[in-house]
């Protein structure tokens, strides 16, 4: 069944029932996840949804991503959401989320969008890395991490919270909508080093880097610092690992993971350049998306 059948048979299942969310928060039904994913296809806002608890928001988040899988297909990596507490704040909570990263979301620098990509669409400096053997499923430490990655990748992504009114959007909310996975732009890999001495250097300027956002006139729009993600961009790996395998999914060799974000969320607007950099981070090139 192609993803515009399955959308219709959950429609005709809900007529009458996604317009009415309801006073209480639960897990939204068949038909509220697929009018939520149909907003997503057709990148127009969704009606938003009452507060949700953490078990609803996962319920939720597995319903839409069953659907968003019909349409995008292949699973290649997952995203830590609010990771960042000035982040987390501004959706009253104080722990992470976590999302799928499908085929096709992670494009290269210098990549051209039209400024709305999506239903409410956002820019923020954020980081991949890559797995290089489940064994990183069984870190605790940013210097384990460090053994079982074998690239940290400069990341501009693109996330499109979906609801008319994203700020009323909790924690449990952001991970209902797979916490806005919709796109990314990737810059050149930085490799990890093999030598023990080098990946101590390599950790240290993680957790000290700044992270700058700037426009086509090289003003600085947004700057944070490796160690507002979790006092260590690489714990964001550790936290993520641990989370997934409470729904028995596990890391495998060849994941992106998408760490969470260094700067606010900001909007884009059509002629706007945006340029990434990561000041103290050896090896690491600028990267850059360009809004249409």
């Amino acid at each position: 069944m192609t993803m515009k059948q399955t959308l219709a048979v959950l429609t005709v299942w809900g007529m009458g029932v996604a317009a009415a969310t309801g006073a209480q928060a639960a897990c939204l039904d068949d038909a509220q996840a697929g009018a939520l994913a149909q907003h997503y296809a057709a990148k127009t806002p969704a009606p938003n949804f009452p507060a949700l608890s953490d078990e609803d928001g996962a319920c939720t988040r597995a319903k839409f991503n069953v659907l968003l899988a019909t349409r995008l297909g292949k699973v290649v990596g997952y995203k830590a959401g609010l990771t960042n507490p000035a982040v987390q704040k501004r959706f009253n909570t104080d722990k992470p989320v976590w999302g799928k990263l499908y085929e096709g979301m992670v494009q290269p620098g210098g990549f051209t969008v039209e400024a709305a990509f999506g239903a409410r669409p956002l820019y923020e400096a954020d980081m991949l890395v890559r797995v290089k053997s489940a064994a990183v499923n069984h870190a605790r430490t940013p210097a384990e991490v460090l053994e079982h990655i074998d690239q940290v990748i400069p990341f501009i992504e693109l996330p499109d919270l979906i609801v008319q009114a994203p700020p009323q959007l909790n924690g449990a909310g952001v991970a209902a909508i797979n916490v806005g996975a919709r796109l990314g732009v990737a810059g050149q890999p930085v490799a990890v080093p093999l030598t023990r001495g080098e990946r101590y250097r390599l950790l240290d300027a993680l957790e000290r880097m700044e992270v700058q956002l700037t426009n086509n006139n090289g003003e600085l729009l947004a700057s944070g610092k490796g160690s507002d993600i979790l006092g260590h961009p690489l714990n964001a790996v550790v936290w993520i690992a641990q989370a997934l395998q409470k729904e028995n999914i596990t890391l495998q060799p060849g994941d992106l993971v998408s760490l969470g974000s260094f700067s606010p969320l900001l909007p884009p607007r059509p002629g706007l350049d945006v340029t990434a950099t990561y000041q103290g981070l050896p090896g690491a090139q600028p990267v850059q998306v360009r809004f249409k």
